[in-house]
């Protein structure tokens, strides 16, 4: 393929992956977005192996690679459930960054990567190095701890060390300093020595940062992580003189980035605050003692839920990480189907950050089917709740937590969240009394208008759909 063929060729792949982004945008056009991306990705691949730059020699390599990495990838398509796909997230993220490093190190060691630069080039050239191992090796730990918090290996409540902001600003410095001897050494082997300082200061500031970083923020961390991955391809591009690498990595740096601040916001928090940590507790933990807001939990039965959803006329669904761990959205769907079939109106309000990731929620209705002109955003749909019978929360509690509208003290003050409570009646379908991945209690359990459907979430709505057509 001769280089302006495999110019044109990146020229369609960066149009293909700029259509995915616009794609991806809204859940109706996302399918066509996911295949612009899977075609463009094609073509950028294509281009490259047979471009110009590989020698025949190095295609039986590039091959082999791509057929253990193709066939490592089908199998984690096909094995990985759903409500894992938050960690495979935060585990390709560090494949980039893995990846960002040993292109970085590569780079430096290869006598032919410097050829025929000037001094200013190659200063140049090795600030893209150093920048690109920076970010790669951040991008790598970070995305291991995230996945390791994300899959319940690593507890989800911060390691706040002491004088942490310090040792973050004693690194820096360290990182700043070594990077000036970088740039002054006199050989390879003697610039090796500050690129193995700063890898090794880098990959622990990763895993510092994301430790710091509480359950709550876990969201918020994966679609960092992704702004980070996308920079790290940049960093890479910049170094192999990749245009195509370029542009993509900016693409999915700025769009993760954008992601991360609309999610912020969407939890009233600061970037610069999560990225410090300290917010959330373990995952999971019970209520303090003495600490359980006043009042009465009032259970209910699934016989009960159904006659309260048999007699509605408007149901609001709001789904959470519970439903995605029992793999109940499928039951949801049926119940659904169900009730919009006697004509009651049922619609399903989801939060920015439910689940574990960007868009969670949506990607398990859509696996199940649920008609998308019945998702709404948090903020399409809060006004909604004082005219609605019943509100179904499955799963959820951090984000229908009244606490963060009522309680200035409390660690979630000022989130917008879902006012479930506002309807005649709520549902809470939960296995326990266990606090949310916050570790912040709940008063809505306790509320004259709420009930508790104990029990694990497929199991209940199978009942409940059960009840409902006898």
């Amino acid at each position: 393929m001769s280089a302006n063929l495999a110019n044109v060729s990146y020229i369609g792949a960066t149009i293909l992956f700029i259509l995915s982004l616009g794609g991806l945008s809204s859940p109706v056009s996302s399918r066509r977005g996911n295949l612009y991306g899977m075609i463009g990705m094609t073509i950028a691949v294509l281009a490259t192996v047979f471009g110009p730059r590989v020698t025949m020699a190095g295609i039986p390599w590039i091959i082999g690679a791509m057929v253990v990495g193709g066939a490592v990838g089908l199998y984690a398509a096909r094995t990985v459930q759903m409500t894992q796909m938050p960690e495979l997230v935060a585990l390709m993220h560090s494949l980039v960054g893995l990846a960002a490093m040993l292109v970085g190190f590569a780079n430096y060691i290869d006598p032919a990567a410097s050829v025929g630069l000037t001094d200013a080039e190659k200063h140049i050239h090795e600030i893209e190095i150093y920048v690109g191992i920076l970010i790669g090796a951040i991008t790598f730990s970070g995305s291991i701890i995230a996945f390791g918090k994300l899959s319940g290996k690593i507890g989800g409540n911060p390691l706040l060390l002491p004088a942490r902001h310090w040792l973050n600003l004693a690194g820096l410095l360290v990182v700043i300093y070594f990077g000036r001897e970088f740039l002054h050494a006199a050989s390879v082997a003697e610039g090796m020595t500050p690129l193995y300082v700063m890898t090794a200061i880098a990959l622990l500031f990763g895993i510092h940062m994301v430790m710091a970083i509480g359950g709550a923020d876990m969201p918020v961390v994966v679609s960092m992580l992704n702004s980070y991955s996308g920079w790290a391809a940049a960093a890479t591009g910049f170094m192999l003189n990749n245009d195509l690498l370029i542009v993509t990595g900016a693409l999915v740096g700025s769009s993760g980035a954008i992601l991360s601040y609309i999610m912020c916001n969407a939890m009233n928090r600061n970037f610069i605050s999560v990225i410090a940590g300290g917010f959330g507790t373990t995952s999971g933990a019970s209520p303090a003692a003495g600490a359980a807001p006043a009042g009465e939990v009032v259970p209910i039965s699934a016989t009960e839920t159904a006659e309260l959803l048999g007699e509605s006329k408007s149901v609001i669904i709001v789904p959470g990480y519970g439903m995605a761990v029992a793999q109940a959205q499928h039951t949801v769907y049926e119940i659904t189907k169900f009730l919009r079939e006697k004509g009651v109106n049922v619609r399903f309000g989801i939060h920015p950050v439910a689940g574990r990731m960007p868009g969670h929620m949506n990607v398990l209705l859509a696996e199940a089917k649920v008609p998308y002109d019945v998702v709404f955003e948090m903020d399409e749909l809060n006004d909604d709740f004082p005219a609605t019978d019943v509100a179904i929360v499955i799963g959820a509690n951090d984000i229908v937590n009244p606490a963060a509208e009522d309680d200035p003290t409390s660690p979630i003050a000022g989130m917008p969240v879902l006012q479930v409570w506002k309807a005649k009646t709520s549902i809470v379908m939960k296995r326990s009394m266990a606090s949310g991945y916050a570790g912040v209690d709940n008063p809505l359990f306790y509320k004259e208008n709420n009930r508790m459907l104990f029990g694990d979430a497929k199991k209940m709505l199978d009942e409940v759909l059960t009840a409902l057509k006898a």
